[in-house]
């Protein structure tokens, strides 16, 4: 099985058509997320992800940028969940205006991350944090200003990526396979069910594409912020501030939206995402960006430490399970199961702290823990309406 990206094929692809089920097509009912991924060469990564029992599964592959020495070949893991967030809110909102009959000719999103780091990786007290998602929402729509508004408040209320950023999940829970054997975890909460297939195991062969008419789903643009890249430091002074920026659109027709993200930090890539948006499933679910983005996250920090701390532990991979539910109107996003499968020779309290060390820093898993009300901005036809 290949160990790297490669660029000359689509980075990201369906490896298996599935139905799709009436959490996404009706906005409601109940789905399980299912996340595989593996590092591969430095912090490139690849997660094969179903959209829920026997949904769509699709490739997806992330990596960082030269800052942390990575290959800037895929989008990075905070791009990925910036796109979901976009994205589903963006599905919400064609999903419920279509049941209510309401006309919309365009929408665009505008959605900011905003993340600081405070410690050291070196001594292991990094500490990640999350400030309040900004959003702007932009409609053009022959309908009433005042039913649009109400139609944005029902979607961020349905949207379960919204409620990922609303709501504070303390459950979420881990379980450590070291060279094979699962081991009890220490400073987190233990996943208390079965034991996960270890990725290595269930995927003897490499992902492959189904179809190669759907090659447009990720891109990497030639879009680059202005500067030079400077390497990020492994302890930092005060905060190191992360802002992820991100806009998108959907046009009346469309089955997908179409969103891009970057790291607001001199010479940074931007990165180009689809989401499906109705029905037709031609495209990855947002909720599957999200749940691979926090994946992508999670195995950044593991592969941080191991790089700065010069453990002998390799062959990171991990099953990660993302259940979500609307119900009455109500999304929600509840608390992940995260198996993580680790090998190497250093002692087991070494893997079981990396483990702990970044789980604190994931920016992604801090988010999940954390409640904060987005602040949101609705625009209809070009007038500000909603603050």
């Amino acid at each position: 099985m290949a160990n790297q990206i490669d660029s000359s094929r689509s980075l990201a692809f369906q490896v298996k058509a599935g139905n799709q089920s009436t959490l996404q097509r009706d906005l409601s009912g109940q789905d399980l997320y299912y996340v595989e991924a593996r590092q591969m060469h430095l912090h490139q990564k690849e997660a094969i992800t179903q959209e829920g029992l026997g949904g769509s599964i699709w490739r997806l592959p992330s990596d960082e940028g030269l800052h942390l020495h990575g290959t800037d070949l895929a989008p990075f893991p905070l791009g990925f969940f910036n796109a979901g967030l976009q994205g589903d809110l963006i599905h919400t909102l064609v999903t419920l205006a279509l049941q209510q009959a309401i006309d919309l000719h365009e929408i665009r999103v505008e959605l900011s991350n905003h993340y600081w780091l405070t410690g050291s990786f070196v001594m292991g007290t990094g500490q990640g944090h999350v400030e309040p998602t900004k959003i702007q929402v932009d409609i053009v729509s022959s309908a009433p200003a005042e039913q649009i508004q109400q139609l944005v408040q029902q979607a961020m209320m349905a949207s379960p990526a919204m409620n990922y950023l609303r709501s504070a999940m303390h459950q979420n829970t881990f379980a450590i396979y070291i060279n094979g054997r699962r081991r009890p975890v220490a400073g987190v909460q233990e996943c208390q069910g079965p034991d996960a297939i270890d990725p290595f195991i269930a995927h003897a062969n490499a992902p492959e594409a189904m179809t190669s008419e759907l090659n447009q789903l990720i891109q990497k643009l030639m879009t680059k912020e202005e500067g030079q890249i400077k390497a990020a430091s492994a302890t930092v002074d005060g905060r190191l501030i992360r802002n992820v920026l991100g806009h998108g659109v959907w046009r009346a027709g469309q089955d997908y939206a179409q969103m891009e993200t970057w790291l607001e930090m001199p010479g940074t890539t931007h990165f180009a995402y689809r989401s499906a948006v109705g029905s037709k499933g031609n495209a990855p679910s947002a909720l599957a960006l999200l749940s691979s983005g926090i994946a992508f996250c999670y195995m950044t920090q593991l592969s941080r430490y191991i790089e700065n701390m010069k453990m002998d532990i390799h062959g990171i991979r991990l099953v990660q399970m993302s259940p979500y539910e609307i119900s009455q109107g109500c999304g929600h996003a509840m608390p992940i199961q995260t198996h993580l499968f680790l090998n190497g020779d250093a002692p087991e309290t070494t893997h079981t702290q990396l483990l702990e060390i970044a789980a604190h820093t994931c920016y992604l898993h801090v988010t999940a823990a954390t409640a904060h009300e987005p602040i949101l901005e609705v625009v209809i036809n070009s007038k500000n309406e909603l603050n």
